[in-house]
């Protein structure tokens, strides 16, 4: 979803730099998705990133698996780890819950987007669930470019005097888009998790 600038640190193929990511917080992501699934039941955490979701739902009692294309972020993650890009992902194994979060699903590759959703159908258990995070529609970050059906912005991170930036391209998603993405990877949606409609519940067709 975007490409990096020049910066200190390792840095995920995505762009993101991994120091930095490493140091955030949770946002209320694992308590919406604890709240959303039964009790201990095991998540497949798809570009977990340096865990910053992951470890919060082991403490909440979760068996997660998270899967990343970066070593140095999988190196934060307090779970069992999978090093592989989400699109070319085939584990001998399905979950009853299937994470697909920090809006990947806007990713303006429409066929990159289709094959994550792929990718989440493929590891979810017939009676699982898809839990999936979007961009709200039409919600540009200050001093983005507004483009075709979304936006272009670069985001500067910043930890004491080491700067990274990182720009990123959004497609905007809104309900009638979504549920087409996802009838092409046979889900369908089943309901919102929160208000303002970012987090879906997707099940298998």
């Amino acid at each position: 979803m975007g490409q990096s600038g020049a910066g200190p640190g390792p840095i995920a193929p995505d762009g993101s730099p991994v120091e930095y990511f490493a140091r955030l917080r949770t946002r209320g992501e694992p308590e919406i998705v604890h709240g959303a699934v039964p009790a201990h039941a095991t998540i497949l955490e798809l570009g977990a990133g340096a865990g910053r979701v992951t470890n919060a739902l082991v403490a909440l009692g979760h068996p997660v698996v998270a899967v990343d294309e970066s070593a140095e972020m999988l190196a934060h993650v307090d779970a069992e780890t999978v090093c592989a890009s989400i699109e070319e992902l085939a584990l001998d194994r399905r979950f009853d819950v299937v994470l697909l979060g920090s809006f990947l699903v806007n990713s303006a590759d429409r066929e990159l987007r289709r094959r994550f959703l792929t990718t989440c159908r493929a590891h979810v258990r017939p009676d699982g669930c898809v839990l999936i995070q979007r961009n709200v529609p039409g919600r540009v970050p200050p001093a983005a470019q507004v483009a075709d059906d979304g936006f272009v912005a670069t985001l500067e991170y910043r930890i004491g005097a080491q700067t990274w930036t990182h720009t990123i391209t959004n497609h905007d998603l809104d309900d009638v888009a979504l549920a087409a993405c996802l009838r092409e990877a046979s889900l369908e949606i089943d309901g919102f998790l929160t208000e303002d409609r970012t987090w879906i519940r997707a099940v298998p067709r």
